[in-house]
């Protein structure tokens, strides 16, 4: 199991890390480089909008690489999802500036984003299938949790060759080839990533369901004819777990840096702590749905980004380091109360036929509702002298929707099964807890 976590963490730390690397360049350099001819305001509008397209093509890359999964295996979609995305993100790193090719540098960002959401898209519902269909019962929600873990490693390492190289090149040596570094780094890590992933094994469920020829035929069909409430359920609830890591990782850097005058490599710093936290808090959070059960830490950690939304812009307004670092550390703490558990809580809501197809959509299509929009209307919102106080009452407006999705999902830990509990991630369950949830 520690070796096929390592290799499913490895994974999506590589694959987040291409994310991420594209959030933080387009919160400090590419609105002056790719929309020159915008304001400072639209330019950073502009920016965060080609950074909402991977969002859009998240789903996308979730139905087609969900039915590699469903039909063919989950092996394949972690090797294919990670060399797409790694190939994306050292392309992005080559596209010219708009001095020197026009309209066509805008463009080819937008297409490379959409193909990095893509590869993305695909790569949660592998890595999360091989740990889950892989762990004994009692201890799924914590193995479930490495893959969980990867986005924060990732984000920590793409934003700690971004602090070095702003701290070390002057603004003109990084706006005119630092900040590329980082992307063309991608490939080095996708080549790494590959190369760990090279020997892992088929998950048994998969290889019971090939056995028996009980794999579904048209796995996206059936989640959307039968589960099509549990898809928007997940989604609507996972929108707030999006939101506010978003907010946190890149609206607020931006809006620290240009509006609250912030050094960059200071709000850089404040941002990775906060991180570093939430990282090193996932697995004591998967322990506790283990224990307690995913629902309810699911619905506590609602409750905290609902309670905390107006604390983390009030204490962002402040400028002051200390006070920034405390206010994005708390919110990215409820966050994760809910991010922890979904490795385990997803696949647990679906049958093995459709798992990879329906698991990997619901959490993708969170994506689309919380994080593409968050960063652009965040940044709207935020125009003006005053404190964004729109900012807060946004978030908490989707804390309450995410928290209204999850009272309605049933809790799927074989240990809390009651009325409303699910069925589990055993192959004799033909049906997954997502019929459990069909009368809501």
């Amino acid at each position: 199991m520690l070796r096929l976590a390592s290799a499913a963490l490895a994974g999506t730390a590589i694959e987040f890390y291409d994310f991420f690397v594209y959030g933080t360049a387009a919160a400090l350099v590419l609105g002056p480089l790719f929309f020159p001819s915008f304001s400072p305001l639209a330019g950073t509008l502009a920016a965060f909008a080609t950074f909402g397209v991977g969002f859009l093509a998240r789903p996308l890359g979730s139905a087609v690489f969900g039915h590699i999964g469903d039909r063919h295996g989950r092996r394949p979609v972690l090797l294919g999802s990670l060399l797409l995305t790694g190939l994306a993100t050292v392309a992005v790193g080559c596209v010219p500036s708009y001095a020197s090719i026009g309209i066509a540098a805008p463009l080819l960002l937008v297409l490379l984003r959409f193909v990095q959401g893509f590869g993305l898209g695909g790569e949660w519902g592998g890595a999360v299938l091989l740990t889950a269909e892989h762990a004994p019962e009692g201890r799924r929600g914590l193995w479930s949790s490495f893959p969980q873990i990867g986005p924060a490693v990732g984000f920590l390492a793409a934003n700690a060759l971004m602090l070095a190289l702003s701290g070390s090149l002057s603004d003109a040596q990084f706006a005119a080839w630092g900040w590329r570094v980082p992307f063309w780094a991608a490939g080095l890590l996708a080549l790494a990533g590959l190369w760990l992933r090279r020997s892992v094994e088929e998950t048994p469920q998969f290889r019971a369901l090939a056995e028996t020829g009980r794999r579904a035929e048209a796995p996206l069909a059936e989640v959307l004819r039968g589960h099509w409430r549990l898809i928007l359920l997940t989604g609507g609830a996972l929108a707030v777990a999006y939101a506010v890591f978003y907010a946190v990782t890149t609206w607020a850097l931006a809006y620290a840096t240009t509006t609250l005058r912030v050094e960059r490599t200071v709000m850089l710093a404040c941002v990775m702590v906060a991180v570093l936290v939430m990282g090193l808090a996932t697995p004591v959070m998967a322990a506790l749905g283990d224990r307690w059960g995913r629902r309810p830490l699911c619905l506590a950690g609602c409750a905290a980004s609902l309670l905390w939304m107006a604390p983390f812009v009030a204490l962002l307004r402040t400028a002051d380091p200390v006070l920034i670092t405390l206010g994005c550390t708390v919110a990215l703490l409820g966050m994760v109360a809910m991010f922890a558990v979904v490795g385990a809580y997803l696949p647990e809501l679906y049958a093995p036929r459709i798992r990879c197809t329906g698991a990997a959509v619901g959490y993708n299509l969170g994506g689309v509702l919380g994080g593409a929009l968050t960063p652009v209307v965040a940044t709207a919102l935020a125009d003006g002298s005053g404190p964004p106080w729109g900012v807060a009452v946004y978030l908490t407006a989707l804390a309450l929707v995410s928290l209204g999705c999850f009272a309605l999902l049933p809790e799927t830990n074989p240990a809390m099964a009651g009325p409303r509990g699910g069925a589990g991630l055993p192959e004799r369950a033909e049906t997954g807890a997502a019929e459990a949830a069909a009368p809501v």
